[in-house]
């Protein structure tokens, strides 16, 4: 394997100014946003890691790839060409585009019908949860032990528990409990700290599936990724291609679903690919009633050309060993600068394990939440909180919620967007928060939405805010 290039491999053609605003300025705007840290303004956030979604710098290729883009409403060139590119790439005959991931994930279950039935899984993100549980099902994850212990490191932590899916098909089959309708692994598994998903894992997932008569889907959004960390952590795929890899991964699956704003580098869209041609038939139905026509999803011709040329792009060995290589400098100084991360450092993102740094502050007053909010405070750092406030369950009317198994702060890095000077910088603005940590207090939620309320909530702080000069 190629060792990482010593620095960003690429040119920078454009750049874009960074909003530097002082801490007065950034207390008015959380204040403003309600301690929603999705509520804040773009030109009032300084280092900008919410998410790696649709936040990529795009290539020469891709910019010419726009131009090129066919707008035709039915049976446009742009989507036959992203048509046989992600058929050569997954092996999926039927092929859909989507506006997003989370279109192809809303079509895909309601056209699997899951009302009454469960969809398990090694970890089910936010909104691929809360489209299960809108078309009517249940969403139930089965994580692998090694998983549950985010100090101890271990190579494949987003591998499902194949003990405890053979348990949950049993007791499905013999009337225990829900049908089970698919399994759908996410590879990277971003709810267990972007950590990565095995080849040996998919296919003893695939076998006892397969033994229970349950679909397959592929959560497929960094694909790319999952794909790079097998080849780098299990010698028997060491001399195979970050693309041989992936074709693998997607021949063991029924079908996937797939965000475009991730290991394609597109700033819009997504994909849906399927075997089963009756399911398909189903897909398209619902696809021009909720995305549009079936050769365009919800996107424009130049959109498509875009996805097409990132996923040519997305296997490129150079860029994801430097991609690994550089997320994994900026966990080592985090958690030198004193937080608690997830180990061993994922592909996309860090995660701070924000109960373990903030005990004071129960869960039920979303410490991670609080921790988030102070990063942006010290230094215009907007990131994101998935633990209770994302991923807890209310109750009752008034009663509070159930906590999540965790509370963390993800610190996704977007694709070609900063430099590893930005990640110092937000390394020493971590640091500064450490260290004013017994400081902080908990939030309440105000305002909420039935799903995904993370998104839109309003929250107040339970006492007094430090200042950030005080740590």
């Amino acid at each position: 394997m190629l060792p990482p290039p010593p620095f960003e491999p690429y040119r920078i053609k454009v750049v874009e100014p960074i909003p530097l605003l002082g801490e007065e300025e950034r207390r008015r705007a959380l204040e403003r946003a309600e301690w929603n840290l999705f509520r804040l303004r773009a030109d009032e956030v300084t280092v900008d890691l919410l998410t790696d979604s649709g936040f990529s710098a795009m290539s020469a290729e891709q910019w010419s790839a726009l131009s090129r883009g066919d707008e035709s409403y039915a049976g446009s060139r742009s989507f036959e060409r992203l048509e046989s590119v992600a058929r050569e790439l997954t092996g999926m005959p039927h092929i859909f585009p989507a506006h997003q991931g989370r279109g192809a994930e809303q079509v895909l279950f309601e056209a699997l019908a899951v009302a009454g039935k469960a969809v398990v899984s090694n970890g089910l993100f936010d909104t691929t949860r809360a489209h299960v549980e809108a078309a009517g099902g249940t969403g139930i994850d089965i994580t692998c032990p090694a998983s549950r212990s985010f100090s101890v490191p271990a190579p494949f932590k987003g591998d499902i528990d194949i003990d405890a899916l053979r348990r949950t098909l049993e007791a499905a089959a013999q009337g225990r409990h829900a049908p089970v309708a698919a399994c759908v692994m996410t590879v990277t598994n971003n709810v267990c700290g972007g950590q990565p998903v095995s080849l040996e894992n998919l296919r003893a997932a695939r076998a006892v599936l397969t033994e229970f008569g349950v679909p397959l889907y592929v959560d497929a959004c960094r694909f790319a990724e999952n794909s790079f960390f097998v080849k780098l952590r299990d010698p028997r795929a060491a001399r195979r291609s970050v693309r041989e890899i992936a074709r693998e991964v997607f021949s063991l699956a029924d079908g996937f679903t797939f965000s475009a704003k991730k290991d394609a580098f597109a700033s819009i869209g997504g994909l849906l690919g399927t075997r089963d041609a009756a399911l398909a038939d189903r897909i398209r139905a619902i696809l021009v009633l909720r995305e549009g026509f079936p050769t365009y999803g919800g996107l424009a011709g130049r959109d498509l050309e875009a996805i097409a040329t990132g996923l040519e792009e997305a296997t490129d060995e150079r860029w994801l060993a430097y991609r690994v290589a550089s997320v994994e400098r900026f966990g080592r100084a985090i958690a030198e600068a004193g937080a608690p991360i997830i180990e061993p450092p994922g592909g996309h993102a860090i995660y701070i394990d924000a109960r373990r740094l903030l005990p004071h502050i129960p869960p039920e007053r979303y410490p991670a939440q609080a921790l988030a909010c102070d990063l942006y405070l010290r230094g215009g750092v907007r990131t994101v909180e998935v633990g209770t406030f994302m991923l807890g369950r209310a109750r009752g009317e008034g009663q509070g919620d159930i906590p999540a198994p965790f509370d963390l702060v993800r610190l996704a890095v977007p694709r070609r967007i900063y430099t590893e000077r930005h990640l110092e910088y937000t390394a020493e603005v971590v640091r500064a928060s450490v260290l004013g940590a017994s400081r902080l207090c908990g939030l309440e939620i105000v305002k909420q939405a039935r799903h995904l309320r993370h998104f839109t909530a309003s929250l107040r702080p339970l006492g007094a805010v430090p200042q950030a000069s005080q740590a």
